[in-house]
């Protein structure tokens, strides 16, 4: 008995301290989101009295995920729109292994608090306006892997200290205003993969020990002003995995956009010279006596100048040979100067010939060019790679495209069956099938799988359709969250947001009894229905307006079964656009089944074009749906009562519904699909209507 008192006193202790543990964190959690919220509007569920660790809908924090111990494992808040600053309070969250706050607006210093967290491994604080040094202490994190600082505006140089995280794989520092020389001591990180230092204002030469990382198969370093020669083996090792130009002081043998090196050249490559390589010290002649205090003779500089200018001649005849000995082979090629390998697939040129590489790129391979990096950072491919195809690193193409190849496979545990969520018909061995995964983050997405020969081949037309799926956000369709190519796979990957009640079709034809039972969809409620089709009306008016940024965009194939619902039952659109990135044959293969039950409007047949009266008619048809709760309803007239609509609402809500608002989503359906397009109304006209309701 004494035992057991013991053990319960025990137990009441440790209880305690874990409660002591929990409040520790709930109050760093709340000043961490007051300071990347100052207005309070954008993390609404981060306030007092809930329970960061429980899911969402059941009063969890937005993006906090725990640990089996509940404590606080994950902070995901990656573009959120947030305008804050990030807190010394962070620390409190000791055992946090993942810190997302990438692709927002926040301000202020990097707080050396957060080198603190011994357990973080992934630190993501890119794409913000984090200004000033980075904290030295950084360097001290035991467990970091992944550091990304890259399109900031920090300052000062480079801490040698990061030469401590042996534990680094992932090192992005590009475009800010960095200065001072590359560390030597960042060869000192045996699991680094990949350094992006471009876009700064770093200057000396390149450290030796880079090219002695047994891991290292990319290294970033253009659009600095660093000096002095690139270490042949570095170039060796890395091939097309090292990007170097714009940096008009380096020299190097073997490396086409390079000037040959002179022996002004050839320095200690691991001290930082803040100079030119290329101009020599003065000597000032010694008054003394002696013939090493004497400035030369004129015989002597006479003869120096005969010497530079044989050099020179010769060096102007080698460049020249060079030059033309590639343009040659360039036109016997006929191809793109890109090169793939490794790997790595990219559409940057040297930057010298990024004009001509897009003159050319008619030439290369349609889906070629949209390969972009194994890319951990997509955005250094909207410099060379997306700006070049049109875009800029502002749009949000370039921002959504943060997903990689690797990230992608191993999201969905490398396509496992066990996560396909469907698939559509083969053609030509390509084949478009869609997977639930989780990244790395522990976001949930769904990717989209399609053949090489699933998408259009005309690449001009291919970027314009996913230009266009990248810019379409609401809160009604499904946001378009990254997207990769792979040469090497012959595939492209379309990330998406996962929504988690699946598709409206799966609520309809719903027993009640098994719902009831715990053993089916369960049976929307009127207020539901009601909410669901007014969100898709909305998103479906976002598709068909035209926008500052977007063009008036006709789904095609709307259907219960592009209807999405999260966990509170908002509807998102799904597959909006993507008949502009797939292949005629494979857009008509999946009409069959819309045509099958109903959605396809009259006029198709005959004049084989769809417009926004087509999508009204669809519209009409879900209408119909949800208020008959079956998937295979009639359109005719004689389906649709007259002032009694009892025989027609769902039977599954006994009752329980509004007849007013019944009959006027009757009349709506009925306008929608009416044979004849002239007489349907807009989106917009339906909106109003729907207001009444």
């Amino acid at each position: 008995m004494a035992s057991a008192r013991l053990a319960a006193a025990l137990f009441f202790l440790l209880a305690l301290g874990a409660r002591a543990a929990d409040v520790g964190e709930v109050q760093a959690l709340l000043a961490l989101g007051a300071a990347l919220d100052p207005t309070g509007r954008l993390l609404p569920s981060w306030v007092p009295g809930r329970n960061p660790c429980a899911p969402e809908a059941g009063g969890g924090f937005e993006g906090v995920a725990c640990d089996a111990r509940g404590a606080v494992a994950n902070v995901s808040l990656q573009g959120k729109g947030l305008a804050g600053t990030l807190p010394p309070a962070v620390a409190g969250l000791r055992a946090l292994t993942g810190l997302y706050l990438h692709y927002n607006a926040l301000r202020g210093g990097i707080p050396r608090e957060v080198a603190s967290l011994a357990d973080l491994t992934d630190l993501y604080l890119d794409v913000n306006s984090f200004s000033g040094t980075i904290p030295p202490e950084i360097g001290a994190m035991p467990s970091l892997q992944v550091l990304q600082l890259c399109y900031n505006q920090l300052t000062g140089s480079i801490p040698t200290q990061l030469g401590n995280l042996t534990r680094l794989t992932v090192l992005a520092l590009q475009s800010n205003r960095l200065n001072g020389a590359i560390p030597a001591s960042l060869g000192d990180l045996p699991l680094l993969a990949r350094l992006d230092l471009s876009f700064n204002n770093l200057f000396g030469s390149i450290p030796v020990r880079l090219a002695q990382l047994p891991r290292l198969v990319a290294l970033d370093v253009t659009n600095n002003s660093l000096t002095g020669s690139v270490p042949a083996e570095l170039a060796a090792k890395l091939q097309a995995g090292f990007q170097y130009g714009n940096n008009t002081d380096l020299c190097g043998a073997g490396l086409p956009a390079l000037r040959p090196c002179t022996r002004a050249d050839l320095i200690n490559p691991d001290r930082p010279q803040p100079f030119s390589a290329g101009i020599a010290p003065q000597v000032t002649p010694s008054d003394g006596g002696g013939g090493h205090g004497r400035a030369p003779s004129t015989k002597a500089l006479a003869a120096l100048v005969v010497v530079a200018v044989a050099l020179l001649a010769a060096t102007v005849v080698g460049l020249f040979a060079l030059s033309w000995h590639r343009w040659r082979t360039q036109r016997v090629a006929g191809g793109s100067p890109s090169t793939i390998a490794g790997g790595r697939c990219s559409t940057e040129a040297a930057p010298s010939a990024a004009k001509a590489s897009s003159a050319r790129k008619s030439a290369s391979s349609a889906l070629a060019s949209l390969e972009y990096s194994n890319a951990w950072d997509p955005l250094a491919d909207a410099r060379g790679g997306a700006a070049g195809l049109g875009f800029s690193s502002q749009d949000v193409l370039a921002q959504s495209l943060r997903i990689t190849t690797e990230e992608v496979e191993s999201a969905t545990r490398y396509f496992s069956d066990l996560n396909l969520l469907g698939r559509r018909g083969k053609k030509a061995g390509g084949l478009a099938a869609t997977y639930r995964g989780t990244l790395r983050d522990g976001t949930p997405v769904a990717v989209k799988r399609l053949g090489k020969t699933c998408c259009r081949q005309e690449e001009a037309e291919f970027l314009r359709g996913l230009k266009l799926l990248a810019e379409l956000r609401h809160d009604n369709v499904v946001a378009l969250r990254g997207f990769c190519c792979s040469r090497a796979r012959g595939e492209c990957f379309l990330v998406y947001d996962f929504v988690p009640n699946g598709s409206l079709s799966q609520f309809l034809d719903v027993d009640a009894d098994s719902a009831a039972g715990g053993g089916g969809y369960r049976v929307l409620e009127w207020p539901t229905r009601i909410s669901i089709i007014k969100g898709i009306a909305r998103g479906i008016e976002y598709l068909h307006s035209t926008r500052p940024s977007k063009p008036a965009l006709v789904h095609q194939n709307i259907s219960a079964d592009k209807v999405l619902l999260d966990y509170t039952y908002r509807p998102l659109i799904s597959g909006c656009g993507l008949h502009k990135l797939l292949v005629d044959d494979l857009v008509f293969s999946t009409l069959k089944a819309s045509a099958a039950m109903g959605y396809l409007a009259p006029e198709y047949t005959t004049v084989g074009r769809f417009s926004e009266k087509s999508d009204v008619y669809a519209f009409g048809v879900i209408v119909l749906q949800v208020l008959t709760g079956k998937r295979k309803v009639s359109t005719t007239t004689t389906q649709l009562p007259d002032g009694d609509v009892e025989e027609l609402v769902d039977g599954n809500l006994q009752g329980s519904y509004s007849a007013t608002e019944a009959a006027k989503l009757a009349k709506i359906a009925l306008a929608c699909t009416s044979e004849n397009p002239g007489q349907r109304p807009t989106m917009e006209e339906l909106l109003q209507e729907l207001g009444t309701i």
